[in-house]
């Protein structure tokens, strides 16, 4: 559970180990609360149980997935994991107060006096318990999920703005959670399924009438969205990405269809989906044919497309394109750059026409949206070149951007940027190949390696070398930063590249601060007084 959750504390302290001797006052009002709490037996339905150890209707205080957040009178889920098992962490749990414990697979000695629970999919359960648990709240807002390999987080971000009015809109990202009546860092783009309806309960007690929520592949895998009902699903692309954890694109693709196809739970009132996108195109005809209960809104240049752009250009300020859609068209200047935002505005509005809104009317917005920090972020502090942060961390979105900025800067285009520890190798070599074939120059550097040694990284990084003089290999992302400053030009245009919003460094066991933007405006202010 995060910690800015909202917790019955006073039941909390109800379940806190008593005197063995009470005055009666004191007994009279722990069975007053005792008897207000909710029970174990409200939350779990016919069939879900396999097996029960223990009193079924006790009282609890509330849901755990984390041990160490486990506190008295808690019903903690052990959730299986690919890097440790929630069971091992049973004993920590019922140590700090757990009174029932939800399993897959019974202990051999469990411990006494404490209620143990066997499931088929601990997972699945934790989903359908939360959302029982917190009310329902995905039934008192539309929820608006959006997956796909890249653009999550600027459809998500376009989506809260365009829709933002009377109503309030919550947000569930990458970068933050928007409760509606404040805002929290995000710690994970899908959290957790109790995170999920927990932090949605909050966005309905503050007014929210939509929650926008980015919707990732292991989210949905992990059954985190599980049972959530979805007013519009999108689909933005797909390429290769993830495949460390997927093995395959066809396994990711598979995994992302759920989130259309019913494999939540539930299938979305609206499907949107991008045929510009291979991907996409074969989504459409699946939902078409399978789905027939949902309304399928297309996007894209794609001439078939519902929602589509046609005349676009785009230049280094802003794309203008000619949107039409099947009531009417207009001419809309969008003040983000590149082909890939064009489609990210055609999600978005592709979804709020789908929603029922007219384009006519909350278009007239966009001339006010600030951007997404970290996506196409431009820092500048009177340098007579561009320098602009991006979280392009794939092959696909390194080289629409590099591809991007060629087109629009009149000198050279270089790029810093590495490839993370512990994520898809693959996808490595593919990088480097798409910086050598897009940018004039690059710096391949150290991008969250974590426990992973830099070095194994490079070399993964150097079998898509075709032009080693166009590479340097820096291993400090300052110094690499610094060194790609240093080399730009009047009319030139740098991009760093990976980690967009992140303000710290994953560095062996080491987190510490370290944000791309604050870097380089530091360095051009240094580089600016030396000259």
């Amino acid at each position: 559970m995060i910690g800015y959750l909202t917790q019955n504390y006073s039941l909390i302290h109800a379940f806190q180990p008593r005197p063995a001797r009470r005055s009666r006052s004191e007994t009279l009002a722990l069975n007053r609360v005792f008897k207000l709490a909710p029970k174990l037996s409200d939350y779990f339905r016919d069939g879900e149980i396999l097996a029960v150890k223990g009193e079924p209707d006790r009282p609890i205080s509330g849901l755990a997935v984390d041990s160490r957040r486990v506190v008295p009178g808690n019903l903690f889920f052990a959730l299986p994991g690919r890097h440790a098992d929630g069971a091992t962490f049973i004993d920590e749990a019922v140590s700090r107060g757990a009174v029932a414990i939800v399993v897959q697979k019974m202990p051999s000695f469990p411990p006494a006096k404490v209620t143990f629970i066997r499931v088929a999919d601990t997972r699945k359960t934790l989903a359908l318990v939360a959302q029982r648990y917190y009310k329902f709240p995905d039934r008192d807002m539309t929820v608006i999920g959006v997956t796909g390999t890249n653009g999550k987080t600027t459809v998500a971000h376009l989506l809260k703005h365009l829709l933002n009015g009377d109503q309030r809109v919550g947000l569930l990202g990458t970068i933050s959670y928007d409760l509606g009546a404040r805002t929290v860092p995000s710690y994970r783009t899908t959290p957790e399924a109790l995170d999920v309806y927990g932090l949605m309960a909050q966005m309905r007690d503050n007014g929210c009438k939509h929650a926008v929520m980015e919707v990732s592949s292991h989210g949905i895998d992990q059954q985190r969205v599980h049972g959530l009902h979805f007013g519009a699903a999108v689909f933005t692309n797909l390429t290769s990405d993830h495949l460390d954890y997927h093995q395959t694109l066809a396994a990711y693709f598979e995994v992302k269809s759920r989130l259309f196809t019913g494999g939540t739970g539930n299938e979305p009132k609206v499907a949107v989906v991008n045929l510009d996108d291979a991907h996409g195109e074969k989504l459409a005809a699946t939902i078409a044919a399978d789905v027939p209960q949902a309304r399928l809104v297309t996007f894209g240049e794609n001439p078939l497309a519902l929602v589509r752009a046609e005349q676009v250009v785009l230049n280094a300020k802003n794309s203008t394109f000619k949107l039409v859609w099947p009531q009417g068209e207009m001419l809309i200047d969008s003040p983000l750059v590149g082909r890939y935002n064009v489609s990210n505005l055609l999600a978005a509005i592709a979804t709020a026409w789908g929603l029922g809104r007219d384009p006519v009317v909350f278009l007239a917005k966009l001339r006010a949206f600030k951007g997404v920090p970290g996506r196409m972020e431009r820092i500048d502090e009177g340098q007579p070149f561009n320098v602009l942060v991006d979280y392009a961390h794939t092959d696909d979105a390194l080289r629409n951007a590099l591809g991007m900025l060629r087109a629009i800067t009149p000198g050279k285009v270089h790029v810093v940027f590495g490839c993370g520890g512990h994520r898809d190798r693959t996808k490595r070599p593919l990088m480097v190949r798409a910086v050598q074939d897009t940018a004039d120059h690059a710096y391949a550097t150290a991008d969250n390696p974590r426990t992973e040694s830099l070095g194994q990284i490079f070399d993964d990084m150097k079998a898509g070398v075709t032009a080693p003089e166009r590479i340097a290999w820096i291993d400090d992302r300052r110094r690499a930063i610094s060194a790609a400053l240093d080399a730009c030009q009047p009319g030139d245009c740098l991009l760093i590249a990976g980690k967009g919003h992140e303000i710290v460094q994953e560095y062996a066991d080491t987190v510490f601060p370290f944000d791309d933007r604050q870097v380089a405006r530091e360095l051009l202010a240094s580089k600016a007084l030396k000259s």
